[in-house]
């Protein structure tokens, strides 16, 4: 499918996707997300994020998201395989919540599936807001998670 998929539609607009954004375009999405909260009275302050975790200059682990509003969203916690319980992915989520911990935001949220790692999160803190469960494969079964920062 190539970087972008380009389908015409009923209007002059043409309709592409895109595997990643250049900034003029995530600058599109700040002023546009920025001008909808100033008329509801809101601060947007969306950025995204990512810490990374290093062995010999190696990246072993990743944790990346984005802030906004008053709630900063996790993508995305990895760490590789064979670097896997050592406390690496520990390190990675406490380094996110003591960084935005005083700052403006109220929740951190994330999604994670059975076979990943609801039991990690719930041992740092994280509760379980809701469950979406998979009948046909319950390895699939996606936990939506929350823990209260700040304030």
């Amino acid at each position: 499918m190539g970087d972008f998929f380009k389908a015409s539609i009923n209007t002059e607009s043409d309709i592409q996707f895109r595997k990643s954004l250049s900034d003029d375009v995530c600058g599109i999405i700040d002023g546009e997300f920025g001008k909808f909260a100033d008329r509801n009275g809101l601060v947007c302050d969306y950025e995204t994020f990512a810490f990374t975790a290093a062995e010999n200059g190696k990246v072993v682990g990743i944790i990346r998201g984005h802030s906004y509003y008053e709630e900063v969203h996790i993508g995305d916690l990895i760490v590789l395989e064979k670097y896997r319980g050592k406390g690496i992915g520990t390190r990675l989520l406490k380094a996110a919540e003591s960084f935005f911990a005083d700052k403006s935001f109220d929740i951190i949220t994330l999604s994670t599936y059975e076979f990943q790692a609801p039991e990690f999160y719930r041992k740092h803190g994280y509760e379980i807001e809701f469950v979406r469960e998979n009948k046909k494969n319950p390895k699939l079964t996606k936990y939506f998670l929350i823990k209260h920062i700040g304030r």
